[in-house]
């Protein structure tokens, strides 16, 4: 059995020697004071780091391996981006700072508004959501106010693509307004009769992904986002596959009227575990008035937080967005500049089509119709004959030492593997994650056992996954003394 700090525990064993108190104690209320032990685990320093450095390097992360998670873009994020971050002047900045002592950071975001704008193609900015799905709450909610100031309160259904992310139905449901499906046609885009036929006096927006969560893009781009104008709705993207277009395309010249943007993606920023992210969103002018307040504004005597009055739809949060994450999205544009941005997108769509390229033979490639953007999907309905699921090929993965890309999405290909690789791998590390693919589709046809007793080499082995959710277990057992 593997060694915890509770079964390691001496009684009397300290880890650190506190010096005598030398001021009053505090007197704790009886009905408030402990009666018992406190029941912690009694051990040494030296105890302590070695459990918790056991336990990280059970942990994968981006600097022990590629993240092939598609359509969650996950790449390494630059040190000197994170020491810049931890600045003191930056650092420890409070939120409720008077304006005048905080003109470096309001001059920081103001600036990184002002690049995000360019980036996309738009004029107003907001910093505030916390994450992509906050964005899409913001951009959708700029739309019902925009909606509601014209006097088309009736304008309430979003239509949306089959291959939508799923945040997408639930954040439109989240800000009052109804999800009418659209189909993707033979080649995996937007069926653009479909929309025509679906556009109407009741619609408030088209909500879409572009590139489409199959990796292509969407070639009748400019025809769908016209048809939706001219029945009086918006557009609004879901930017989350930016890291596929910048220096290249911008949102606001597709037609677009409000996109978000994923920092922790397409920016480099820290991503996973539950945060901090940030969603900024970015829109044109006709709803630039609704923004949520405050935002960052320059006048004569410098920056300032400003509201944008009545036309806003209020505030989103307490204060400002992550500023942490901010930094190091600024300090990441400014790094690459408009040369090196444009080079990112090449080196993903680059390494998207290798990896392509070297999986094509071994798994059925849907809609290969060309190339893929930054990322693309592979099916698994060979498999089925062999009693073998995509999961199966993901736990198997994991044995092979890689974090298994996101599976059964999206929900039109059948047993999907969905993979982006990004521009921060190398062709060497490409190459040993497909000579991993392609050896797992070998042993499917040869030895498929390997694959349904996958993982077998990790700290925890194959669960069962109905249980675990329906139990969850999310403490260290304790062992009784």
């Amino acid at each position: 059995m593997e060694k915890t700090l509770f079964s390691t525990s001496c009684p009397g064993r300290i880890g650190v020697s506190l010096p005598v108190c030398d001021v009053p104690e505090t007197v704790i209320p009886a009905e408030l004071a402990r009666t018992g032990e406190i029941g912690l685990p009694q051990v040494t320093e030296g105890q302590v780091m070695r459990h918790f450095v056991r336990l990280s390097n059970k942990n994968y992360n981006i600097e022990k391996g590629i993240y092939p998670l598609g359509s969650c873009t996950m790449k390494y994020n630059p040190r000197l981006h994170e020491a810049l971050a931890r600045i003191p002047g930056l650092a420890a900045v409070h939120p409720l700072s008077p304006d005048r002592t905080v003109q470096g950071t309001l001059e920081l975001m103001h600036a990184l508004g002002t690049c995000l704008c360019e980036i996309t193609g738009f004029s107003g900015v907001t910093l505030q959501p916390a994450a992509g799905a906050q964005g899409e709450f913001t951009g959708l909610m700029l739309i019902r106010s925009a909606h509601l100031a014209a006097g088309e309160p009736g304008r309430d259904k979003v239509l949306m693509p089959d291959s939508a992310h799923g945040t997408n139905p639930a954040t439109s449901t989240m800000a009052g307004m109804k999800v009418v499906p659209v189909k993707s046609n033979d080649h995996g885009m937007v069926d653009v009769q479909d929309v025509k036929a679906k556009v109407g006096p009741d619609t408030a927006a088209l909500m879409l992904t572009n590139p489409n969560t199959l990796g292509l893009f969407e070639s009748d781009i400019l025809e769908i986002t016209d048809a939706v104008h001219r029945a009086g709705g918006l557009n609004y993207m879901d930017g989350a596959n930016m890291n596929a277009m910048l220096g290249i395309a911008r949102p606001g010249d597709m037609g677009f009227d409000v996109c978000h943007l994923n920092l922790h993606k397409t920016f480099s920023t820290p991503h996973g575990g539950g945060g901090p992210g940030s969603g900024p969103v970015c829109c044109n002018a006709r709803l630039e008035p609704h923004l949520p307040n405050p935002v960052v504004v320059k006048n004569n005597d410098g920056y300032a937080l400003s509201g944008k009055g009545n036309t806003s739809f209020g505030r989103l949060m307490a204060f400002h967005g992550n500023i942490g994450v901010l930094y190091r999205a600024y300090a990441y544009i400014m790094t690459l500049g408009a040369a090196g941005l444009r080079e990112v997108t090449e080196g993903a769509v680059v390494n998207a089509n290798y990896l392509k390229a070297r999986l094509r033979g071994h798994y059925p490639v849907p809609f290969d119709n060309g190339p893929c953007m930054h990322e693309f999907v592979v099916g698994g309905p060979e498999m089925a004959g062999l009693g073998l699921k995509t999961l199966d090929v993901a736990k198997r993965l994991l044995d092979y030492g890689f974090h298994a890309p996101t599976v059964y999405f999206p929900l039109i290909v059948k047993e999907a593997l969905m993979m982006e690789p990004t521009e921060t791998e190398t062709m060497e590390s490409i190459d040993e994650f497909a000579d991993a693919l392609i050896a797992i589709a070998r042993e499917a046809r040869e030895k498929p056992h390997l694959l349904t007793d996958a993982p077998v080499n990790t700290p925890v082995l194959r669960l069962d996954e109905v249980k675990a959710a329906k139990e969850l277990v999310v403490v260290e057992p304790r062992e009784e003394s």
